[in-house]
């Protein structure tokens, strides 16, 4: 039992290690930069706004604020992911790493974790000014439900950042920065392209679009900013569904990820 319980402990430990240098290596890089040009950006949109929507500014700052979110994330999300794994085979540190006790899938898990607690910081930050300004700027809004769809925010782009990796194991970085954005936008559509399907009425069709609907990630349902805006947001029952959604995917994608590594061959 204690064997047991020292080797989890010593997973947890060497997962954590290569979180936490990836966090530092990235936030310091990147991730203050992006919190900058959102904050200057929303600032300088603050003092536009009543120039050109004079009835509309306040609905459109707040759909502004929350729109940026998602579109800063996703370059963290695919610019940074897809690189991650490349940048240690390239510069032939993946060989350090792999000599030392670490196992190929912690050293998966742990550049997702890593690259995750970034997004988490990230999100935080934007919120926090977009919430700030909105108050200064007295425009209302439902604070829980800017919330709820900024931590379902973090989930997409954590989900988005799985798969980066996930494609960043077998390709070069630039091939797996295309491919995790075709899977990007064809999830967001992907409850379209099922009613696509079903237009149609040809059980060809709709049995491929289902299909495409199984297999790619469903990053509509976790896209909750135009419901936050609406004062729409779903039951707790539905939000808890796609929260273990979005859970079972990242780790069936870091699954795959971790097995096609482990046969990879340096």
């Amino acid at each position: 039992m204690s064997e047991a319980v020292y080797t989890v402990g010593g997973t947890f430990t060497r997962i954590n290690a290569i979180a936490s240098n990836v966090f530092r290596e990235v936030i310091r890089d990147r991730v203050l930069y992006l919190i900058g040009l959102y904050a200057g950006g929303l600032m300088l949109a603050s003092r536009l706004l009543p120039e050109v929507a004079a009835a509309t500014e306040d609905k459109i700052f707040l759909d502004l604020a929350l729109a940026a979110m998602p579109v800063l994330g996703l370059i963290i999300s695919i610019f940074v992911g897809t690189v991650l794994v490349n940048k240690e085979i390239e510069k032939r540190t993946v060989f350090v790493l792999i000599a030392k006790p670490v196992t190929r899938a912690e050293f998966i898990i742990g550049k997702h974790w890593g690259l995750s607690a970034v997004l988490a910081v990230l999100i935080t930050a934007m919120s926090a000014i977009a919430i700030s300004l909105l108050f200064v700027l007295k425009i209302p809004f439902s604070l829980p439900n800017l919330l709820i769809s900024s931590g379902f925010l973090f989930l997409q782009l954590s989900l988005v950042s799985a798969i980066a990796i996930l494609f960043s194991v077998f390709t070069g970085s630039l091939l797996a920065m295309m491919l995790t954005f075709g899977v990007y936008l064809m999830g967001q559509l992907s409850q379209d392209i099922v009613k696509f399907g079903r237009l149609t009425k040809n059980p060809s069709i709709e049995t491929f679009t289902q299909g495409l609907y199984l297999v790619l990630p469903d990053l509509a349902r976790l896209d909750l900013k135009n419901q936050a805006v609406y004062n729409l947001i779903p039951s707790s029952s539905v939000l808890l569904g796609s929260v273990l959604y979005a859970a079972l995917y990242i780790a069936f994608t870091l699954s795959i990820a971790s097995l096609i590594f482990s046969r990879r061959e340096f």
